[in-house]
């Protein structure tokens, strides 16, 4: 019989006892059991067989989900600290990385906004970090940031799979696996639930999407950048046609269903969408397709028009749509003369223009705008 090597043995270890103290009905975050899990974990340690995190169902509220840490290189002292994790989930295994920002003096200690960043195809979450320098707002306004990290084996391009019909539902495929590892943070840290968010690049955005759809009740907005409507596409072909804008938007066809009305985006998520109006990767089209679905979610919104040249000499217009509150709910910005690239971003990352207005900076302030849900 093959031996479980050791991270491996660990982490079927954890998710036993995970299950016994949840199927006891034992709460292992307060009373005589507290602090038995992290006795555990640096006891296995300790003994060289890992130094995961047990988390149990009670405390992610979502399938048996088990986080151990990989990599995590202390910082200096008041800086913030990258740590690089992996999550196991029925949905399969992915890395992820958690930026905790730098304290500074006035600093809110929590709870803090989530802002989780999908990156686009070829991309990692150090590169996107890079790209988008969101890890530095993060250390000057104090939220955390969540990067999830697409795996070679389950897109060899590492593209998020938004057009898969099993990824554009709620369970079972890659949306759930993302929430997994919200919740997780979640569980881990004081996180303001009432603040998460998700952004990404194309298809990062398109997921992004996904997620609002979805997860509603887990993403308060969405920001997304050179992707795609929901339901856009059911397969690469479909999808290769939904990129150049050669798609019904959000009706793509599933073979077998018809033309499914579950598959059109319901749910009122703010969003806002940046798109430049020469990208031929992801046809702008897209983005405009975007935040039509919103609007369609959400009716009667007034809309005023605005436009500027950015710092950095690129031209953009945004349109803004608003209820009777005066409350923005969908924001959509066209960058004039810009290509599939993060506007803003910072030439350390790929698939940046720093030419144009800061998206990183724009889609934030979007965030924190937004009222809690009621």
């Amino acid at each position: 019989m093959k031996t479980p090597d050791s991270p491996t043995l660990a982490m079927n270890i954890n998710d036993t006892l995970s299950k016994a103290f949840a199927q006891a009905g034992l709460d292992t975050r307060s009373g005589p059991l507290k602090g038995v899990t992290e006795t555990i974990r640096k006891a296995l340690a300790s003994a060289g067989l890992g130094g995961g995190t047990v988390v149990s169902r009670a405390d992610a509220d979502v399938f048996d989900v088990l986080a151990r840490d990989i990599d995590a290189k202390p910082s200096a002292p008041g800086a913030g600290q990258f740590v690089r994790r992996t999550l196991q989930h029925p949905a399969g295994a992915r890395d992820y990385k958690l930026y905790l920002p730098a304290l500074r003096a006035g600093t809110v200690q929590g709870p803090w906004p989530l802002v989780v960043m999908l990156h686009g195809c070829t991309q990692s979450a150090d590169d996107f970090a890079a790209g988008t320098h969101m890890n530095r707002l993060a250390d000057e306004h104090g939220f955390l940031v969540l990067y999830p990290e697409q795996s070679t084996t389950a897109n060899a391009s590492r593209c998020w799979n938004w057009f898969r019909p099993q990824d554009q539902v709620r369970e079972g495929g890659e949306p759930a696996l993302i929430a997994a590892m919200v919740r997780t943070v979640m569980a881990e840290q004081p996180v303001d639930a009432q603040r998460v968010f998700v952004a990404g690049l194309s298809a990062g955005a398109a997921m992004a999407v996904v997620l609002g759809e979805t997860w509603p009740d887990l993403f308060a907005a969405v920001g997304a950048h050179s992707g795609l409507p929901y339901a856009a596409a059911h397969d690469i072909p479909s999808a290769m046609a939904a990129m150049k804008g050669r798609a019904v938007m959000g009706r793509a066809h599933f073979p077998g269903t018809g033309d499914d009305p579950r598959r059109s985006a319901t749910h009122a998520v703010p969003t806002i969408v940046f798109h430049g109006d020469r990208d031929h990767t992801v046809q702008h089209s897209n983005g405009e397709h975007i935040a039509q679905q919103a609007r369609q979610a959400t009716p009667a919104l007034d809309i005023s028009h605005h436009s500027g040249t950015a710092s950095g000499g690129r031209s953009y217009t945004r349109d803004v749509h608003a209820d009777a509150t005066g409350r923005v709910l969908v924001e959509q910005w066209t960058v004039h003369g810009a290509g599939h690239a993060w506007s803003g971003g910072d030439a350390a990352g790929s698939y940046t223009d720093n030419a144009g207005p800061d998206a990183s900076a724009e889609m934030l302030r979007f965030f924190l705008a937004q009222k809690p849900r009621g």
